[in-house]
């Protein structure tokens, strides 16, 4: 493996692109990032690390914006994100100076995944470390998208998805309890679900961003991520309670009619006498 890793545009025997490989790996080391569609409302839910003391938080973001109804969430290596996250900025612009019209947001997804796609193919240069969720509204559409784009170049549109830490676990999260034509309370709720499977430190450590139309873009604040953070306790708690009465019910139930068979037989017995 040793003589097939150290060049890029050298596949393996096997058909690998080994840094590409290596480069997937820095995405899952990467913090948590989810994105959700709903029925006319899109949410990107990213975990976010612990600021130090003395550093601004404002400083370190992991959604962004890249036009007036496009937001970019990313997991991976925070300073390949930064330049990608500028020339997909810098097309944004462009393609509204040239053709007069705000970029959809397929053709945005279709420019970033071409420039990590030619980071894959080129002598002397590294695969961009990160995946991202691109979501946002098309000018002239009220259905929200969500993309996700891979180191490879790779471009999908998805209902819901999860990349970076422990992203497996989330998306088995999400196919159990996403369900189409979901509302904006429903969709927000969901993604900070999904969040908490990963992230034990509660909503300190989330930041959720939603989009609810074009150029309808809304951060959460902590004490609203709070509130539903508290209330999704309150409903595992009561959902716990209910799972240990149904089952004490079963027990009870089981104990009355294994008393009830002893009686019968002994019964028998007695009238066999």
């Amino acid at each position: 493996m040793a003589s097939y890793d150290r060049a890029l545009t050298v596949f393996s025997p096997d058909g690998h692109l080994f840094q590409v490989e290596y480069a997937r790996e820095a995405v899952r080391k990467g913090t948590c990032a989810v994105g959700v569609r709903g029925k006319d409302v899109v949410v990107l839910g990213v975990e976010k690390k612990s600021v130090l003391q003395l550093q601004d938080p404002r400083t370190v973001r992991k959604v962004v914006l890249l036009d007036d109804h496009i937001c970019l969430a990313f997991a991976g290596l925070t300073a390949d994100g930064r330049v990608l996250i500028d020339k997909a900025r810098v097309e944004c612009q462009s393609h509204r100076l040239t053709v007069e019209d705000p970029v959809s947001v397929e053709y945005i997804t279709r420019h970033i995944a071409g420039i990590q796609q030619r980071y894959t193919q080129s002598g002397g240069v590294r695969p961009f470390g990160i995946s991202t969720l691109i979501v946002g509204f098309d000018p002239s559409d009220t259905r929200p998208r969500l993309y996700m784009t891979e180191p490879s170049g790779i471009y999908s549109a998805w209902k819901a998805n999860a990349i970076g830490r422990s992203s497996k676990t989330v998306s088995e999260f999400l196919e159990k309890n996403y369900t189409d034509g979901l509302s904006r309370d429903d969709t927000v709720k969901l993604t900070i679900k999904s969040l908490l499977e990963v992230v034990q430190t509660g909503a300190k450590n989330i930041e959720i961003t939603v989009l609810e139309g074009y150029n309808k873009i809304t951060n959460l604040d902590l004490p609203q991520i709070e509130a539903i953070v508290s209330e999704i306790e309150r409903e595992k708690e009561v959902g716990e309670f209910l799972i240990i009465e149904l089952a004490e019910r079963k027990r009870t139930r089981q104990a009355a009619t294994a008393a009830s068979q002893a009686a019968m037989a002994a019964a028998a017995g007695g009238s066999g006498q």
